[in-house]
């Protein structure tokens, strides 16, 4: 091979490498909130949401891989109850002095397409870690037009008992399960 080749063969290569390597985004903490149902006694449903949350999001599209690194901090809770708040702060439901932060970490991403569809990971809450999958019912990507760059948005779901996690105040007569919706936006590095 002359040099003239091995230089094309190079340029290529970092071509290709470059158009294949993963992308990293950091969470917008004014564009994601996670929020969530619980039941109520039976006779309704409560919601809350978590006011504060960052972390990263990296995706290798053509790949069909990545990663997700959430931390919520769990004292912005809020359910529109200033009395509700300052209860579920405390040791009969979160205990936020104790456990300040929910963490979501992926162990894997599944894609249909280029597009990421589930995501299988480790829900840490009140100190208690366990497997949560999230479906990410609609995910879209494109250059915003304030930044300038790329920016990416998702709306996931999942479903969870609390009583996983070591949080089981007024079970029964409350059920345990609890809804998770999340919107999240994340802009490119």
């Amino acid at each position: 091979m002359n040099i003239k080749h091995l230089i094309i063969a190079m340029a290529a290569a970092a071509t290709a490498t470059a158009s294949f390597a993963a992308d990293t985004y950091k969470i917008d903490p004014t564009h994601t909130f996670p929020s969530f149902e619980a039941d109520h006694m039976g006779i309704s449903i409560l919601r809350g949401k978590f006011t504060k949350t960052e972390g990263s999001v990296v995706l290798d599209r053509a790949a069909k891989t990545g990663s997700i690194d959430i931390k919520i901090d769990a004292d912005s809770i809020d359910f529109g109850n200033d009395k509700l708040n300052k209860h579920a702060k405390n040791e009969d439901m979160f205990d936020v002095a104790k456990f300040p932060d929910v963490t979501y970490k992926s162990k894997s991403i599944t894609f249909k397409g280029d597009v990421p569809v589930s995501v299988d990971g480790t829900l840490t809450l009140h100190g208690v870690s366990k497997p949560v999958t999230l479906t990410i019912n609609k995910f879209k990507c494109i250059i915003h037009p304030m930044h300038k760059k790329e920016v990416c948005g998702a709306d996931a779901s999942a479903q969870f008992l609390r009583t996983d996690f070591g949080i089981s105040y007024a079970v029964p007569p409350f059920a345990p399960e609890v809804k998770l919706q999340i919107q999240v936006e994340a802009v490119k590095n």
